[in-house]
């Protein structure tokens, strides 16, 4: 009877409320993500950082590896068989018939070795920029999609509000009415207005949720949590005075820069190659019992007749990828500096128009829609003056969280132009 008792219990344990004690640490797993945060996680759980390391070790691997001589080539053969006569296909009988064995090695100059594992180092410098330029990448746009979920629900926060008012406003309007103080078209006026609040309200709800899933591109589940405070806004890791100082170390450029060096090695190498590598060979012949066995040696040169048209040419082309590379790494940070130049202007006029939004045209919004909204409780107004101004102030104060994203986005563009931690003052 008691086992049966136990058992009872335990089946009806999960339909047990659990203590208020308890139920409170559900919300402990979800602390508030802040934007560096956000950052943070993006860069761990990136897969393209961990394959960029990985093309970094092979072209180090690579630089060790051409740095090396070439392989030693043993040869085995048979020299003067007989195929025809009483001696055919016999290894000893015929005095020319030798058993061969050698070994060549091709000596590389140790400068022409170098050169091509400094091909591969700059080829390694090249991808750590690109990784730098990744980093910067994901460090900038989850910064963006962080910023877009925390706008978007400031949006809904301030519609929510307003739709609290219009419902008071409705209240109002009602009362109006019954008292023989407003109309029946006042109220569906005013029921109208808090409607089309409820609708935007709703459409704010479905662009939190659009959000959310383009920050989950970089954070996973932690896109789920409540946000932070947001960053601060007002100052940037650019001067717009030394941009053309600033980002000749941009990783794009420093990508570009690593491509000229990789060039310039490869031109280094073509004129290098105009000195031909020797190779040398050892051999060893056995003949028959009855005959002396034999040693070779030899050296082996390539012959380079037409220098102008071969080796000379291959320089010419080397040099030119120079010319080409340095002429791409200029144009790029040309366009670079516009760019950044242009972005920090947008940003200055977005912090001064937000100013003049936070402290003139909010405010005064603010004092309209009170002014008719006591007007209309004083019978001096209508309800349709009450909910001109109270549109006005909520346009107003949606056109100021624009800006303020707008500034914001434009912020973190230019902030996480490198990556972050690094100093480029």
């Amino acid at each position: 009877m008691l086992i049966r008792l136990l058992c009872s219990a335990l089946l009806l344990w999960p339909a047990v409320p659990l203590p208020a004690a308890t139920l409170s640490l559900a919300p402990l797993s979800l602390t508030p993500l802040s934007i560096t945060q956000a950052q943070r996680l993006a860069v761990d759980r990136s897969r393209s950082l961990s394959a960029q390391d990985s093309a970094v070790a092979a072209a180090r691997d690579m630089a060790v590896a051409a740095g090396q001589l070439p392989d030693p080539v043993l040869k085995l053969g048979v020299e003067n068989l007989p195929v025809t006569g009483d001696d055919r296909f016999s290894l000893t009988r015929d005095f020319m018939t030798m058993r061969r064995v050698g070994l060549a090695q091709e000596y590389t100059r140790s400068a022409k070795r170098e050169l091509r594992a400094e091909r591969f180092e700059r080829q390694a410098d090249k991808m750590l920029a690109e990784k730098s330029a990744t980093v910067a990448s994901i460090q900038r746009e989850t910064a963006l999609a962080w910023l877009d979920r925390y706008y978007a629900e400031a949006v809904a926060t301030l519609l929510a509000e307003q739709s609290r008012e219009a419902a008071l406003e409705v209240e109002a309007a009602q009362s109006a009415y019954r008292g023989g103080r407003g109309s029946q078209a006042d109220v569906i006026a005013a029921r109208s207005a808090q409607a089309m609040l409820d609708d935007r309200g709703s459409e704010s709800v479905r662009r939190i949720q659009t959000a959310k899933t383009m920050l989950a591109r970089w954070v996973g589940e932690a896109a789920a949590a409540p946000l932070a405070g947001k960053p601060a806004i007002d100052t940037v890791r650019v001067d717009a005075h030394s941009l053309d100082y600033q980002l000749a170390g941009h990783p794009e450029i420093a990508a570009l820069a690593a491509q000229e060096k990789i060039a310039e090695a490869e031109a280094h190498l073509a004129e290098a190659n105009k000195k031909a590598d020797w190779s040398v060979e050892l051999a060893y012949s056995q003949r028959g019992p009855a005959y002396s066995n034999m040693v070779s040696f030899g050296v082996s040169v390539p012959l380079q007749w037409d220098q102008k048209r071969r080796q000379d040419r291959e320089v010419a082309a080397k040099l030119a990828q120079v010319d080409e590379a340095r002429g791409q790494r200029d144009e790029a940070l040309r366009m670079h500096v516009a760019e950044v130049r242009v972005m920090h202007e947008q940003w200055e006029n977005g912090r001064e128009r937000l100013a003049r939004y936070q402290g003139e045209l909010i405010p005064l919004a603010g004092e309209r829609t009170q002014a008719a909204l006591a007007a209309y409780r004083g019978g001096k107004a209508s309800i349709n003056e009450v909910l001109q101004a109270r549109r006005g102030d909520i346009e107003v104060r949606i056109q100021a969280l624009q800006i303020e994203l707008d500034t914001a986005r434009l912020w973190a563009q230019l902030n996480f132009l490198f990556p972050d931690g690094e100093d480029h003052k």
